[in-house]
């Protein structure tokens, strides 16, 4: 981000602005929705800033900008569309204090003004960077149609109560209020009778929950899909937004934890395999605590939390104690990793059932069935298996499998430096010792790309995923 985006005051402080053509009046139509008091600078004004002057709105000054004129200006504006003058102008600007915008000249520029949508106070500011004014103004425009025209007001009238709102606690009690009165008994209110009548609906709202019992607590148990931000569910993302604590594991990564309300106190709880771990205990104290404390917790699981997530342990420590508590299930690791292959997890004449292991538990490696899982034509996903590789290989083959199974193993599976490695049963475990592979990996057993090349020059070589 190299514009960081800011709301600045401007009541009452000087912006002046240099030009008086098309880029000038498009500049001027945003600044007049503040309280700025606006200098303009040019000696061919266009006739809606001759009434803007007359109206007393700005000050119109028939010249060309000169030195001083820029003196405890916040803003400079150089809309002069011509590249002399407006250098001119940012000069001067600079020279004098000013940060300074030259229209249609990023480069030189201090700031940028975005595309706005304006609910006042509820303001929303677009910026691209300068990259793509076509797609900010897109954005404004669907922005416009779905903000209802009475948020400005409800707003509005919510500032001046925000005095008496602080009689309820901190927290998630104040937010319920407030979350109340603009989704349910504002918009009723104004619908009914305007203003007065929202108005009233906050005295009677404040009155209800002050005398309502302290809500409890609870946990939501939320899967958080394979790591693309976009693949987790509008259930998760509603239950990131209203949670107080989030304990979280390793796996999810900074693009959903950013997700989360950015007052919410973040817990990482990840265990890493064979190394450092949070002891499971530990966590189901953390989640308990904080619930019985009265705050929404989410404990946030990679993938599905129904998938060797350990939730059943969490649950039980939750139940023991009589705390409300939900499962908002997620895309298993598998499923994204299958996609990327363009395969599917099942296909009739080839497998009608999958199996989904892992490579170790509690004990250590984990012994499964391993002359059924050997049979030809049967599909495996296994999790936690990159440590476990020699020993699944050497297991599967000893009961039967056939050197030449195709395997498969995708590394960080929907995130941008997802990689495959494919290789066949016999070559597994030293294709994939020699891959090197550092993040989460899905090993399929029985499953190749369905676009897998014809030839590969190394038998490991690790190809971007399509």
């Amino acid at each position: 981000m190299q514009h960081f985006p800011i709301f600045l005051d401007l009541e009452a402080r000087r912006v002046v602005l240099s030009g008086g053509g098309e880029a000038a009046l498009a500049k001027l139509r945003l600044l007049l929705k503040t309280r700025a008091k606006i200098s303009v600078f040019t000696p061919a004004p266009a006739p809606e800033i001759v009434e803007w002057a007359a109206a007393g709105r700005v000050t119109l000054h028939r010249r060309a900008i000169a030195a001083g004129d820029a003196l405890c200006a916040v803003l400079v504006y150089a809309a002069d569309e011509d590249e002399a003058l407006d250098a001119r102008t940012a000069r001067i600007g600079r020279a004098e204090g000013a940060l300074v915008n030259i229209v249609d000249n990023l480069a030189d520029s201090a700031f940028i003004t975005p595309a706005i949508v304006d609910r006042d106070p509820v303001t929303v500011a677009i910026g691209t960077e300068g990259a793509a004014p076509v797609l900010a103004r897109k954005i404004k425009a669907e922005l416009e149609e779905r903000l209802p025209a009475a948020l400005g007001p409800l707003a509005r009238i919510g500032k001046g109560f925000r005095k008496m709102a602080e009689h309820l606690p901190f927290g998630r009690a104040r937010r319920a209020f407030w979350a109340e009165y603009y989704f349910q008994a504002g918009p009723r209110a104004m619908d009914q009778g305007g203003e007065d009548a929202a108005q009233a609906a906050l005295d009677d709202l404040l009155a209800r929950h002050l005398s309502a019992s302290p809500a409890a607590g609870r946990v939501d148990f939320v899967g958080a899909g394979p790591g693309d931000p976009e693949l987790l569910t509008l259930k998760a993302r509603k239950a990131l937004d209203a949670a107080d604590v989030v304990i979280h594991d390793r796996l999810v990564g900074p693009g959903i934890l950013e997700l989360a309300r950015r007052e919410a106190l973040m817990i990482d709880a990840g265990k890493h395999g064979f190394g450092t771990a949070m002891a499971q205990d530990e966590i189901n104290a953390l989640i308990v605590a904080h619930a019985r404390a009265g705050a929404h917790v989410v404990r946030l699981k990679g993938g599905d939390p129904m998938i060797f997530g350990r939730l059943d342990e969490e649950i039980d420590a939750v139940v023991a104690q009589g705390l409300p508590h939900a499962i908002v299930p997620g895309i298993t690791a598998a499923a994204a990793a299958c996609a990327s292959l363009g395969q599917s997890l099942t296909k009739r004449g080839r497998n009608s059932q999958i199996r989904f292991l892992t490579g170790h538990d509690t004990r250590g490696f984990a012994d499964h069935d391993w002359r059924a899982l050997a049979t030809p034509g049967e599909v495996t996903a296994i999790y936690m298996g990159k440590r476990a590789a020699r020993f699944i290989q050497g297991r599967l083959l000893m009961h039967g499998g056939a050197p030449e199974t195709p395997v498969t193993v995708v590394e960080n599976a929907s995130h941008p430096d997802q990689r495959v490695l494919e290789t066949t049963l016999a070559r597994m475990e030293p294709d994939m010792e020699q891959a090197a592979l550092s993040g989460p990996a899905l090993t399929f057993i029985g499953l190749a790309p369905r676009r897998a090349p014809a030839a590969l020059p190394v038998p490991n070589q690790i190809q971007e995923a399509r």
